[in-house]
């Protein structure tokens, strides 16, 4: 197999969460901050700094670097937690209240698949530490989420090595959450192709 440049981590969470975004960070290398994105890096200003230290038997690493050569994945974990077996746990770090998001999960999830990789260790289980109301939701690394994370790495590398941009989500919800929503420009883009859509309509030769 011919080697290939690793995907980020975090591209794999962008694409799950609208694959447009992931394109316009990872392959247009264009970003925006909004309210979202700065409390999200002040949340994360206290794990950004590598450290060991010790608690109730625990190992916590922090700012780990990880990588899984098999799914040709490499980043960074917020926290990992060894337990006292040395089984490694990874903790992602997230802006706001405690509620499940399927993106962050496949996050933890593919930060769950290098541990596994790089320490032998099957892993289990991660967390999502929510900062606003500093709750723990525990993960669980199911079969489902494991294959997620494999097609989604298929998926992302294929858009990174020339992919065609994909077309803005369909979810108004996601969109007002993006600070990215100036340069998608979801509206106009979605009226252009409806246009294009009309105009093939009503030009396309009668067959009666």
């Amino acid at each position: 197999m011919e080697p290939f440049d690793p995907i980020p981590l975090s591209a794999l969470q962008h694409y799950s969460y609208c694959p447009r975004q992931c394109a316009l960070i990872h392959q247009e290398q264009s970003f925006e901050e909004n309210v979202f994105t700065l409390r999200g890096q002040r949340d994360h200003e206290r794990v950004d700094e590598p450290d060991t230290r010790h608690e109730d038997g625990i190992r916590i690493e922090q700012a780990l670097p990880l990588y899984c050569d098999r799914l040709g994945l490499s980043g960074k974990a917020d926290v990992v937690e060894f337990l006292p077996d040395g089984t490694p746990r990874p903790v992602e770090y997230k802006h706001g209240p405690r509620r499940a998001k399927e993106h962050d999960d496949i996050q933890v999830a593919a930060q769950a698949l290098c541990l596994e990789e790089m320490t032998g260790k099957r892993v289990d289980e991660g967390v999502i530490f929510h900062h606003t109301s500093r709750r723990r939701r525990m993960v669980s690394i199911t079969p489902q989420l494991r294959a997620q994370v494999e097609t989604l790495a298929i998926e992302v590398r294929r858009l990174m090595q020339g992919g065609p941009m994909p077309p803005p989500t369909d979810n108004p919800e996601l969109c007002r959450g993006c600070s990215l929503k100036d340069i998608c420009q979801p509206e106009l883009v979605g009226a252009r192709q409806k246009l294009e859509e009309l105009a093939q309509t009503l030009f396309e030769p009668d067959d009666g």
